[in-house]
């Protein structure tokens, strides 16, 4: 047994190694393709009567994007409105509140948080000092004072100026929740519903059963690879599963375009998800090294998807040590 445990820490190390040598340029090519972006649009799409959200680029977080990488979504009730996330800088959130302006007179009254990224919670201020009740999940408090959390706005501040700055800080839920939660505002009903741990420990889902259409966050990367990270992959290939039940007629992810094909764009985030347990689980499984694995699998079937090439390695790495670990 104990042969065993030193030969997989040695292979942990090769791998550490392995994947080193290919993060930096990995990054660098994501980072190039962030930079491509100037001047994106900030346009509401209603997906359904009173249902809308706007659409972040496929891209890394930059001065040129403002760090508009990710999607939020707004309600328009009888008798306000409810967002969902905030998006990642304070100037986008108020990009977004003069939208919600420019289509409602009602003020944004609760802000559903899908989960505590930086991407999806920077603007949060915005909509605090606006009044608006914020909502998430218990579990990102641990997240929201971690050493993690600080360090990542503190780099934030420097990779993202002037859009993140010194006055850019992190926001408590007025309401931590870790179990389904109906909401009523004005004429219209609510179930936020925990759907974590997956892509992190907080995911929370908001779904408007009058119209069918279901705010995921970023359980749902909608035709690109998603950013495992951390991610509980095993519970997350369960949350779509969980996801599927509500049977809605528009899905609108944390990244990408709004799905009328709920079923599909769910599929290809999980079929995802299922290869790389399975073929980072035979390798942990076997102790092969993860270059070796990594070079030996066969990507046909997601490498023509956007960001594969900044994304995947990474993905597999964790992955890799994920599996090893359940084992």
């Amino acid at each position: 047994m104990a042969r065993d445990i030193d030969r997989r820490q040695l292979l942990r190390r090769c791998a550490c190694t392995a994947l080193t040598a290919g993060m930096g340029s990995a990054w660098m090519r994501y980072a190039e393709a962030a930079s491509e972006s100037s001047a994106i649009a900030m346009v509401p799409k209603e997906v359904a009567p009173n249902c809308w959200y706007v659409e972040g680029v496929s891209a890394l977080g930059s001065p040129a994007n403002q760090n508009f990488i990710s999607n939020a979504g707004f309600i328009v009730t009888s008798a306000g409105v409810v967002v969902v996330d905030a998006l990642g800088s304070p100037a986008l959130a108020e990009r977004l509140l003069g939208e919600i302006k420019k289509i409602t007179s009602k003020p944004v009254t609760h802000v559903v948080v899908t989960h505590y990224h930086a991407d999806h919670v920077y603007g949060l201020q915005v909509f605090q000092a606006a009044g608006a009740r914020v909502i998430a999940h218990k579990a990102g408090r641990e997240y929201l004072y971690s050493d993690t959390a600080r360090l990542r706005l503190e780099a934030s501040r420097e990779e993202l100026a002037p859009w993140v700055d010194a006055k850019t800080k992190l926001i408590e839920a007025t309401e931590w929740i870790d179990e389904s939660r109906p909401l009523q505002v004005g004429d219209t009903k609510f179930l936020i519903q925990p759907v974590g741990p997956a892509h992190t420990p907080e995911d929370l889902a908001l779904f408007v059963p009058a119209a069918k259409v279901l705010y995921v966050g970023d359980l749902v990367f909608r035709g690109r690879i998603p950013f495992v990270g951390q991610a509980d992959s095993r519970n997350w290939i369960a949350a779509l599963g969980q996801l599927l039940k509500f049977d809605a007629a528009v899905v609108v992810p944390g990244h990408g375009p709004a799905s009328t094909q709920a079923r599909q764009d769910m599929e290809l985030t999980r079929n995802y998800l299922v290869y790389l347990r399975k073929v980072m689980g035979e390798a942990a499984q076997d102790m092969t090294p993860f270059d070796e694995a990594y070079k030996a699998v066969d990507w046909t079937a997601f490498e023509h998807l956007p960001l594969f090439g900044a994304a995947n390695r990474m993905n597999a790495y964790n992955t890799y040590l994920l599996m090893e670990h359940e084992k």
